[in-house]
């Protein structure tokens, strides 16, 4: 079943699970819910890396609830 992505919209793609068997929905819903979970890993190691980057090049800084605050208020 050879589908473009121009003519798949939501609902086309609900009726089609729709049709799938219960066995195959769950298979589908394990790799959907697998993909997810890589997909926040990815963006997770991202947001460390461009952390820990940013600490590297001292683009960051670190103080006290109290500093963030003062220098949100400066702001």
């Amino acid at each position: 079943m050879a589908l473009s992505k121009e003519k798949l919209n939501f609902q086309s793609v609900i009726e089609i699970v729709e049709s799938l068997s219960d066995n195959e929905q769950e298979h589908l819903i394990q790799i959907i819910n697998y993909r997810l979970k890589q997909k926040e890993k990815e963006e997770l190691l991202r947001a460390v890396k461009d952390s820990r980057e940013a600490f590297i090049k001292r683009e960051v800084k670190s103080g006290t609830v109290a500093d963030l605050m003062a220098d949100l208020e400066e702001e």
